[in-house]
């Protein structure tokens, strides 16, 4: 079949990098998992009980999936999408997987069907391709291996050799599976990480009384500005004790502020009793991302950035689905002006580790890596979410590379809510990276011993030291 069985997938074509490239692979295929950042439901590790069917493992929790096959005329209530007004969806996983199957062909190309045909060939054995005939042999070989102890979420970290793995919690979490997890004695590390979008973004749903909820979690009072920072100072603490060593923080825009004590009051003062202006509410936002930005310093949380999604784009999907359903569409986003408040606040900090991502790759070499090719507190995140693909990845090497170097990068991390594609989204990453630095090599730019060793570290050194992991 089609896919990640073939072991020269994504090598050169010339025979000897291609050579060089299997051996760069072959030193780092089995290294151990780093996963730092990503949307794995932490209830799958506590509770340790199986997974109730190919679809709901594989296909309902998948935007990559189900954004596809919606393009192509596919109704998300068809693929179990559950509706926020409880109205009827399909929820026979059966059913859903022969849809999804009638529709693999619309994958082909995409990272998506080199995850999938890895997950089915690795995971589950299943060697023939996924097609309408196919559909039911499969689902009755993924259905009856699940019910196995081996198939089990922890049986599954241990078998994909994850060293660790950060979740993303809402400010507003209890960290109740976090909890549960620490307190069954099981060995594997499974640490959050601190997203506090929906109290600091005004636009954010219930945002109001998200502020209410945080002050009483805290029991400061999120009606004045100190008392507000104050409370994230707490719920950051709060999180360190289940493992955080990140932030995270899903703004539209890159945008910082550093205003002064008392504007910040002021100006917190109008968004907290409900300010409809917009450019109130769009500077408080770059005010907090400098004032998380310092508290990373303080605290040593790793801070993370993810701008530049146009969230929710469909009012309509996002009135009767919710959040995440594959309507998160890339926009323009500036670094250079929109980060000089922030760096000129911080940016010379050595111990304080900022780490930026994009949906933008057009800032790559004109914006992101003279930045982090300078500024001591800045790292370049990974190819991320669109661009999480071999292309991607390749762009992202060569066009960051020639300013930013290897050491101002931090490895891979796979953001996915989608368990079972961790080992194949690595494996991907570990590939387009030997093939790459096989390149270095055969253009007479980098010895092969430093191709060796830079090999561990893009694979799994960079992400550890990145995340203090």
């Amino acid at each position: 079949m089609a896919g990640l069985t073939d072991p020269d997938l994504l090598f050169p074509p010339e025979a000897n990098s291609r050579a060089l490239a299997r051996a760069l692979y072959a030193s780092v295929r089995d290294l151990p998992i780093v996963s730092p950042h990503g949307h794995t439901d932490p209830r799958w590790y506590a509770l340790n009980e199986p997974f109730p069917d190919p679809a709901q493992l594989l296909i309902v929790p998948d935007h990559y999936i189900f954004r596809m096959l919606f393009s192509q005329g596919v109704r998300l209530e068809e693929l179990g999408v559950a509706s926020l007004d409880g109205s009827p969806v399909e929820n026979d996983g059966r059913a859903i997987w022969r849809r999804f199957a009638e529709h693999y062909h619309l994958f082909r190309g995409t990272p998506t069907r080199l995850w999938l045909d890895h997950v089915l060939e690795h995971l589950f054995g299943i060697e023939e391709p996924l097609t309408a005939a196919s559909a039911d042999r499969t689902y009755d070989r993924i259905a009856m291996l699940l019910q196995r102890d081996d198939y089990r979420p922890r049986a599954l970290f241990e078998r994909f050799n994850i060293e660790v793995i950060a979740t993303t919690e809402g400010a507003l979490d209890d960290l109740k599976w976090h909890r549960t997890i620490r307190e069954s004695g099981w060995g594997g590390r499974v640490v959050t990480a601190y997203r506090p979008d929906a109290v600091v973004d005004p636009d954010f749903q219930g945002f109001a009384s998200n502020l209410d909820r945080l002050g009483d979690i805290t029991g400061c009072d999120t009606g004045n500005w100190a008392g507000y920072l104050e409370a994230h100072r707490k719920r950051r603490a709060y999180f360190k004790e289940f493992g955080a060593t990140s932030s995270d923080h899903g703004h539209p825009t890159a945008e910082t502020a550093n205003l002064s004590d008392a504007a910040a009051q002021e100006l917190f003062n109008r968004i907290r009793h409900g300010s409809e202006d917009g450019r109130e509410r769009k500077l408080f936002r770059a005010q907090m991302l400098t004032e998380m930005a310092k508290m990373s310093r303080d605290d040593g949380l790793v801070m993370q950035i993810h701008p530049g999604s146009w969230r929710n784009h469909s009012p309509s999907v996002f009135q009767k689905f919710g959040r995440d359903k594959g309507f998160d569409i890339p926009t323009r986003t500036d670094y250079v002006t929109a980060l000089k408040p922030l760096l000129d606040c911080v940016g010379l900090e050595r111990d304080l580790t900022i780490i930026l991502f994009t949906l933008d790759e057009s800032s790559y070499a004109r914006e992101l890596a003279p930045l982090a090719g300078v500024y001591p507190a800045l790292k370049l995140g990974p190819a991320w979410w669109f661009h999480d693909s071999p292309e991607g990845m390749r762009r992202f090497r060569e066009m960051t590379t020639e300013t930013a170097g290897f050491y101002n990068t931090v490895g891979f991390n796979d953001d996915t809510r989608t368990f079972p594609s961790i080992p194949a989204r690595h494996d991907v990453a570990r590939r387009v990276d030997c093939a790459f630095l096989a390149r270095l090599v055969a253009e007479r730019r980098l010895r092969e011993d430093e191709a060796h060793e830079l090999a561990g570290e893009l694979a799994y050194m960079l992400a550890k030291k990145a995340y203090r992991l």
